[in-house]
């Protein structure tokens, strides 16, 4: 087994023993006295977890040269999707009782359901172009510039988060301010070229 597909074998393995565990304590009914309430809010830190963990990988690369770290961000871009697939089912299952209308009604009321549910629709597009086959086709530019979709799905993710804990609002400021430095470093390397340039010719 090669070096990257058994580091790949780790990254499986990791991301879905939380999903395990929680299975575990659901069985043994240790999910707490709303366990819709825990698994929704747990999966949703995942979906958010695995998305900034996407999203560093441009900066670890970059900053550290290890270039072969590019290898792994589609794997953990697909389980940021899977968590958030798994967070909108539940959800939408449980919480809701499968019932679209009821679904709907709860949109209009509680308008961070909509960020949330906005923030996973635009990673629907990024999960179904993540193959070589999709890039080839998309061409490099255009694939590029679609899975920049990953920042607003992040951001309205972050304030899906922030707007659903109100008062508390400690872990979601940590991850705000993580995405916050991940977006200001991609500004800061784009905007770098241009400076020195502009340095170059004062």
């Amino acid at each position: 087994m090669s070096d990257v597909n058994f580091n790949k074998l780790v990254i499986w393995i990791n991301a879905l023993i939380p999903l395990g565990l929680l299975a575990y304590d659901g069985v043994r009914g240790q999910l707490g006295a709303n366990p819709v309430e825990f698994f929704l809010r747990t999966t949703g830190v995942l979906t958010l977890t695995f998305l900034l963990v996407t999203l560093s990988i441009t900066p670890l690369r970059k900053l550290s040269g290890m270039n072969q770290l590019i290898k792994y961000r589609r794997l953990l871009g697909l389980f940021a999707f899977f968590y958030g697939i798994i967070h909108l089912s539940t959800y939408f299952v449980f919480d809701r009782g499968a019932s679209v209308l009821s679904a709907f009604d709860d949109v209009l009321q509680r308008r961070f359901i909509l960020f949330g549910m906005t923030a996973l629709l635009l990673m629907v597009p990024l999960a179904v172009t993540s193959t070589n086959g999709m890039i080839k086709r998309l061409g490099g530019k255009r694939w590029q510039r679609l899975h920049q979709l990953i920042y607003i799905s992040g951001i309205l993710g972050v304030v899906h988060f922030w707007m659903i804990v109100k008062s508390d609002i400690f872990y979601p400021a940590i991850f705000g301010s993580i995405l916050v430095f991940l977006l200001a470093y991609r500004i800061y390397i784009k905007a770098k070229p241009k400076m020195s340039s502009a340095r170059s010719t004062a």
